[in-house]
């Protein structure tokens, strides 16, 4: 199946039910949020190419507290856009003069996205069973587009890396990783998500990382003539998308004229 490129501002959908993660509605119309490829399964979605997380509500994040004002505490969820965790949405109350204490500047947080209005503004909950202030374990990053490879197809990776490793894993969609384990546990999950985003365009990904963490390391090497084939095809498809994207800018402007 072809994947449809499109870009920012794009009209997608004349009905408003369909808007998706990396889309936004206006005057009742879907339209892309974001550079990448259009997802037309159930809701329509926009997956991006690269670059940083655009928030969606419901998504999973982990966040690092950067500011703290009388009534919110303020989020860096490696977004060009904060988010803001009113204090009616911590998991119990806590006076004004008291939020300091109960999450101080550097503290990093399991969160759920509870709303993104139309000016992005990101608004955060911890109301939830499981959210909450991470005091012990280690945060990796990645970027945001290799998230759904770390999940797998229905959950299959990170639930063999849990098995696998005995680590608890919280993965964020914002690109960032929470485990917990021995230290030699967390060593080699670590290596293996390294491995994951090393090989993340791979096919038979689960297997082979399994195959990896049961110290069968070899099996992840790949003949360098056929690496050297995978990027020659990465760096066609990237110059096709670009070419694409030109057109379609070009062909928008003059429908604006």
């Amino acid at each position: 199946m072809e994947r449809e490129i499109v870009i920012p501002g794009q009209l997608l959908s004349e009905n408003k039910a369909d808007s998706g993660p990396g889309t936004y509605v206006k005057d009742g119309k879907v339209y892309s949020l974001l550079y990448g490829v259009k997802n037309a399964k159930k809701k329509i979605s926009v997956i991006p190419f690269s670059g940083k997380y655009i928030p969606s509500p419901r998504d999973y994040v982990i966040g690092t507290v950067i500011d703290v004002t009388p009534s919110n505490w303020i989020f860096d969820i490696s977004s060009p856009y904060d988010g803001l965790l009113h204090v009616s949405e911590y998991p119990r109350r806590v006076d004004s003069d008291k939020m300091i204490k109960e999450m101080d500047f550097g503290t990093s947080v399991l969160l759920r996205i509870k709303d993104v209005n139309s000016s992005m503004k990101v608004e955060l909950t911890m109301r939830e069973r499981g959210l909450r202030s991470l005091d012990t374990g280690r945060v990796i990053k990645i970027s945001p587009t290799k998230v759904p490879r770390i999940i797998g197809h229905g959950g299959s990776m990170v639930s063999m890396l849990k098995k696998e490793t005995g680590c608890e894993i919280f993965v964020g969609q914002n690109g960032r990783i929470w485990i917990k384990g021995k230290d030699s546990e967390m060593d080699l999950l670590t290596e293996a998500i390294e491995l994951i985003m090393k090989h993340s365009h791979t096919s038979g990904l689960t297997d082979r990382v399994s195959h990896f963490l049961k110290g069968e390391d070899d099996v992840l090497e790949k003949d360098e003539a056929v690496l050297e084939t995978d990027l020659a095809e990465d760096a066609e498809d990237e110059c096709e998308i670009r070419e694409d994207t030109c057109r379609k800018v070009d062909a928008l402007l003059d429908d604006d004229n």
